[in-house]
């Protein structure tokens, strides 16, 4: 599934996104700091960071990020 990085952010709610992430998206790489584990997922033509709180089992936080190179000639 391709969705747009706009479209994406039109999602209805944040919990739509999540799902979309970890059922749809790439798992590019993982860190743990403290508490808190930093999951990189590729979805479509952008990038999407979840944060999850390992000490309570929930998600933490969310960044999207724009992959700059697909629009570059």
């Amino acid at each position: 599934m391709n969705i747009s990085y706009y479209d994406f952010q039109n999602l209805p709610d944040q919990q739509t996104q999540y799902n979309l992430v970890i059922n749809q998206g790439r798992i590019m790489n993982e860190k743990i700091i403290d508490n808190l584990k930093y999951a990189l997922y590729e979805v479509s033509y952008f990038s999407v960071e979840i944060i999850y709180n390992t000490k309570s089992n929930k998600i933490a936080g969310m960044n999207i990020f724009q992959n700059r190179s697909v629009y570059s000639t």
